[in-house]
Parts: structure tokens; C-alpha cells; sequence
């Protein structure tokens, strides 16, 4: 695992992407989505519906992307746009080792503030016990291919942030739920699938059948962090001419 997982960069990165008060600004999503699950308990009568589309909906098309866009492609894309990523490409590490580690972070980062606020606000939310487990695994499994997808976006271009938003606004909030189609290609049905399998509930609009979303996912995230690794091994270091 050494050769794949590397503990320095790792340590690294944390303090880097959790420092200062950045753990703050992730934590906000996570307040508000606790914050609306009590206030729709507090005005809707006992034994309305609303829990897995609520949770559902904001969770898994509002939390988790934007979370792991944010700490997705602020891991290793930082460090690409301001320079300090020639110091870490000069060192005898593989560049798939590189990536690896920053996704891995990455993914972490994103379950403990998107996957575990969901588990708390579904427990919240009334006789949703079965249900918060579901969220909670679907939004695991949508954090580490989301974050996959983002620190992939990160060493392709210098506005993967920009390009991260219109992938989460435009297919993810529009299209991934009007055209049927587009779900092939959309991480929140994925999660969505993997959730309603769980526990099944049409009020969770998942788009996609376990076993679509568990292979689709799986294509998405390994091709990810390939295209990454490969993307990362081209970028040369120069040296001043003679």
C-alpha cells in the first residue's frame, strides 16, 4: 500500500485542505441541511412523507457535489495553479502514488462532512432510521467518485472549479433529472441507486438500478484517477537554459 498510498503527502495535504478555517466553511452545508431537516420536522404533521426527498434532494444534489468540488479539486489543483506543485513533481514519487494520496484525502474529507451530516439528518428526521443508513452508504459511494471526477478536473484544466459547477448545475440538477438518458453519466443517480436499494422509496427519484450504478461507478472513478495519474506523468519540469 506504501507504493500506492503516500503517509507525508497525505499529512500534508490535511493540514493544507482542513487548515485555518476552511473546516469551518465545509461545515456550513452540513449546518443548514441539519438546520432544514428539524425546521421541516417542526411544521409538518406526524406521518408526512417528506424525508427521503428532502435528504434526498438537498443532500445528494446540493451537499455532497458542491462539497466535493470544493475539496475535490482543492487538493491538488492549488497546488498546480499557484507553482508549489514543481516542488512535489521533483521528488522520486510516482505520480499515481500523488494522485492516489489526494483522492484519498479528498474522499475522506468529503464522507465526514457530506456522508456523516446525512446519517445525523436523517436520524433527525422521524421514523428514518433505515433510511439514514441508505443515505449515509449512497453518500460514501458518491464521495469518492465525485471527488475521483474532481481531482481528475483539477490537473485537466486551470477552471475545473468553474467546470465542476456547470457539470453539477447543468447535468446534474437539470438534465441528469428531466432527460432519462442523462443519468448514465450522473454520480448523484449513482448514489441515488445505491440508496434506494438499500431502502427502496420513489420519493428518493433514484434514476438507476444497484447494479447500473455500482459498475458505472466504479468505470468512473478508476478511469478518473488514471486519466489523472497519466495527465499528472506528462507535466514536465523545466530548468533554466544555458
Amino acid at each position: 500500500m506504501s507504493g500506492f498510498f503516500n503517509p507525508v503527502i497525505a499529512s500534508i495535504t490535511v493540514r493544507a485542505t482542513l487548515g485555518r478555517r476552511r473546516a469551518l466553511l465545509f461545515a456550513i452545508p452540513a449546518v443548514v441541511l441539519i438546520a432544514l431537516t428539524l425546521a421541516v420536522r417542526a411544521t409538518h404533521p406526524a406521518g408526512s412523507s417528506w424525508e427521503a426527498q428532502i435528504l434526498g434532494d438537498f443532500g445528494f444534489s446540493v451537499l455532497l457535489p458542491l462539497l466535493a468540488l470544493i475539496i475535490g479539486t482543492g487538493v491538488l489543483g492549488a497546488e498546480i495553479d499557484d507553482g508549489s506543485a514543481i516542488h512535489l513533481l521533483a521528488t522520486p514519487v510516482r505520480r499515481g502514488s500523488i494522485v492516489l494520496t489526494k483522492w484519498v484525502v479528498a474522499a475522506t474529507a468529503t464522507m465526514l462532512f457530506a456522508a456523516v451530516p446525512e446519517l445525523i439528518a436523517g436520524l433527525l428526521a422521524p421514523n428514518s432510521g433505515k433510511l439514514a443508513f441508505a443515505l449515509f452508504v449512497g453518500a460514501l459511494v458518491g464521495s469518492v467518485i465525485y471527488t475521483a471526477v474532481f481531482v481528475m478536473a483539477s490537473v485537466l484544466t486551470t477552471r475545473a472549479i468553474a467546470a465542476g459547477l456547470l457539470y453539477v448545475l447543468i447535468w446534474e440538477g437539470l438534465l441528469g433529472n428531466i432527460v432519462g438518458g442523462a443519468r448514465i453519466l450522473s454520480i448523484a443517480h449513482y448514489s441515488l441507486g445505491i440508496a434506494n436499494a438499500i431502502y427502496p422509496d420513489k420519493d428518493l427519484n433514484a434514476g438507476l438500478g444497484l447494479s447500473t450504478s455500482l459498475v458505472l461507478g466504479i468505470v468512473v472513478t478508476v478511469g478518473a484517477l488514471v486519466l489523472a495519474s497519466r495527465r499528472l506523468s506528462s507535466f514536465a519540469i523545466k530548468g533554466e537554459p544555458a
